[in-house]
This record gives structure tokens, C-alpha cells and sequence, in this order.
């Protein structure tokens, strides 16, 4: 059964949007609608939400800046959940610092570096919120999530709310325990970090900031790296050496600039852009027998 904006009226939640094209809310501009797609404000609407999703057995799944994200052409069947202004807060004490699910890391980078806070500059770089930080344990220029979270806020999909420890999220490179085991929304994470100079911390991050404007294609929709890093070796290093820069499928394209982005030269479709990446694998597993494996979350119907 399909879920109605009247069933989620009741929860208080005013943006409630039936077949929102979801191309709309990922940073790749590619993707179907979604049956509906809510926004809640509050710790109290989304548990409401969940529950009503609970209780008819929807089918749902949350997205936070649509980065790291590709939605297939037809969409997201049931509910989507797009946590909103609520979940958007920075609190910081000392070296702890505490930051609700919808808050952008980039922001979170830029304000701890300034605050003399360093640990989080790793993250300047990364387009996406706090929430899906966690959920991906998200990581660049070799520190990630995992070197610094001390406990998430987790609503669980039966409405029960959880506080995981670091170890309790059983991070892995680009991994956790809420992408298998555990079902749930990233609310809140807190990190500890160290006390520095914030001159030098700013400086740093500003170091990563331009190194990505040099060599990241962001000039085009995209969603970051496509392929996780095998073992001892880089995923664009081996598409670069296979000649797949600038290969080609509809509107959907391996970058010039870094072999591990797909670009959205205009009017892709989610399908060319998977095309693209079977493409690609088959090509490094035919000539260096690695299997690549896509970082990017796939979603929806196809």
C-alpha cells in the first residue's frame, strides 16, 4: 500500500511532498520520484513518522544531502525522510563537540577549526551532513569518522531511541553498523577532539579545500568518489592506467580531472550512470583481476 500525506499529517510535519522527483535532493541531479517525502523538524515528528511507518510496514529509507547517493529512474518506493532546520545544531564544550544528524560536515570542519579544535579537517571536503557521515563513517586524507565520534543518537526503526558508543557502530572503512544489522536515523554525534592553534588548524584545512577544487571535477553534478579503494592500491589510479577518462555513456562520464568521479555532463539518467560503472569494473577486473567496489549508495527501483 502507498503511503498518503493525510497518514502523516497528524505527526505535525508540515513539508510533506507526494512523488517529489528525487533528482532534486542528490547532488548527482539524477533520480526518480519518491512515493512521499517528509521533513521533520523535531526529535518528536520524526518519532512520530517512524511509528506510523512501523505500524503500516512502509518501506523507507533517509537521505541527508543526497551526496554519495545514486537514486534509480523510477524512485524510492514508501517513505523518504529528509531530517530538516531541528536537526541542523553545533554545540561545542571544551574538546567535545555535539552536532545534530542534518548538520553539513563542511561546516562542522570549518567551525571546529576556528574554534582551535583539531580532528575534523579531514572532513572540509566532504558534501554531505553529519548523519550520513556516520552512517558511511566518511573519511579523506587518511583519518575518517571512526578517529573521532564518541557516541551517536540513533533512532532505531521501531521508534526506539539508542546512543551507540564508537564500538557499538563497528566501524570499517567506509562502513558501520547501521548500513547491515541495525536500521536506523543518525539524530546527533558527538566527537572529541584536541586543543591546537587555530590559525594553523584553518590553515590546514584550507590546504584540503583547494587540493579538492584542483582535482575534483566539481564544477559538474557528482557524488564524490565512486569506487571504495582496494586494498594497497587506489580506484582511480587503476581506471586512470585502463583509459576509461573521459569513457562515455549518455550524459553520465568518467571525469578528465579524477578517474574515480562520474560527472552529470547535463542530462544523465541514473541508468547511465550504473552503466558506467559496470563498465568500469568489468574493464579493471578483465585487465588486473580487482574487483572494485562501488562506495556510492544505489537505491530505488530500477
Amino acid at each position: 500500500m502507498k503511503p498518503t500525506k493525510e497518514e502523516f499529517l497528524v505527526t505535525g510535519i508540515e513539508e510533506i511532498r507526494e512523488n517529489e522527483p528525487l533528482s532534486r535532493h542528490t547532488t548527482w541531479k539524477v533520480g526518480g520520484p519518491a512515493d512521499l517525502l517528509i521533513h521533520p523538524k523535531s526529535r518528536e515528528q520524526l518519532e512520530q513518522a517512524m511509528k506510523i511507518i512501523h505500524q503500516k510496514q512502509y518501506p523507507w529509507r533517509v537521505i541527508g544531502r543526497g551526496s554519495n547517493l545514486l537514486v534509480r529512474d523510477k524512485g524510492i518506493r514508501g517513505v523518504v525522510i529528509k531530517l530538516d532546520e531541528g536537526f541542523e545544531y553545533l554545540q561545542i564544550e571544551g574538546t567535545e563537540v555535539t552536532a545534530g544528524g542534518a548538520f553539513s560536515t563542511v561546516v562542522l570542519a570549518t567551525k571546529t577549526a576556528r574554534s582551535g579544535l583539531t580532528g575534523l579537517e579531514f572532513a572540509g571536503g566532504i558534501p554531505g551532513n553529519v548523519g550520513g557521515a556516520v552512517y558511511m563513517n566518511a573519511g579523506a586524507h587518511g583519518s575518517d569518522i571512526s578517529k573521532v565520534l564518541v557516541s551517536a543518537e540513533v533512532l532505531l526503526e521501531t521508534g526506539e531511541w539508542r546512543r551507540l558508543t564508537n564500538e557499538e557502530c563497528k566501524f570499517r572503512y567506509r562502513t558501520s553498523v547501521l548500513q547491515n544489522e541495525l536500521k536506523g536515523i543518525v539524530t546527533e554525534a558527538t566527537f572529541r577532539l584536541t586543543e591546537g592553534e587555530a590559525e594553523k588548524i584553518t590553515a590546514h584545512l584550507t590546504e584540503f579545500k583547494d587540493r579538492r577544487r584542483q582535482t575534483q571535477p566539481l564544477q559538474f553534478p557528482c557524488a564524490g568518489s565512486v569506487f571504495r579503494n582496494p586494498p594497497g592500491d587506489y580506484a582511480g589510479r587503476l581506471i586512470q592506467e585502463s583509459g576509461l577518462k573521459g569513457y562515455q555513456i549518455g550524459d553520465a562520464q568518467i571525469s578528465e580531472l579524477h578517474a574515480n568521479f562520474i560527472i552529470n555532463r547535463g542530462q544523465a539518467k541514473a541508468e547511465d550512470i550504473l552503466s558506467l560503472i559496470q563498465y568500469a569494473r568489468k574493464t579493471i577486473w578483465d585487465r588486473y583481476e580487482v574487483d572494485l567496489e562501488p562506495e556510492v549508495l544505489v537505491v530505488g527501483e530500477a
